[in-house]
């Protein structure tokens, strides 16, 4: 089963088991109570969350001490890939595209995203392949199709692009 990444421990609170956690989601009612995430594929409950500054904090099922809640600092917390929430036509998750080989108009392979940036105004793709580092904006007038299915996404090279 594949996972995807909706939270991170960051740091212990209290004596009793709570963990703060970096909130890695658009979607964070997935840490209501009853609600399952998973740490190396080992399900954890939720029991109770609450907010706390910029984070959030968790209490999940078996787990009511310091020491053992200390396991789980820097550890990520998943969710499989198959409970993901449906996204808007044309948006797509940063795992899906990350590993996409990038093509020109005239189908010449440009290289493979290797990372997103988020920037004010929209997000930049950094491709790396033979012609080296390029960055991508994540505009219509560059980005002219996403396809998961054949992995690719076909760009217009506009002038100092590459």
């Amino acid at each position: 089963m594949d996972y995807i990444v909706v939270g991170h421990v960051v740091s212990l609170l209290g004596t009793k088991g709570e963990i703060k956690i970096e909130v890695l989601t658009d979607f964070p009612d997935r840490f209501a109570p009853g609600n399952r995430v998973y740490i190396d594929g080992r399900p954890l409950t939720i029991e109770k969350s609450r907010p706390h500054k910029d984070r959030l904090v968790l209490k999940v099922e078996g787990i009511n001490d310091i020491e053992t809640a200390s396991q789980l600092r820097g550890r990520d917390l998943e969710i499989p890939t198959n409970q993901i929430h449906d996204l808007p036509q044309g948006e797509y998750y940063r795992f899906q595209m990350l590993g996409l080989e990038v093509l020109d108009m005239q189908g010449e392979p440009v290289g493979k995203i290797e990372d997103i940036l988020p920037t004010g105004s929209n997000d930049v793709y950094v491709v790396r392949g033979s012609r080296g580092e390029v960055l991508i904006p994540a505009i219509d007038d560059v980005v002219k199709s996403i396809d998961l299915d054949k992995n690719q996404m076909v760009i217009q090279v506009i002038d100092g692009l590459i």
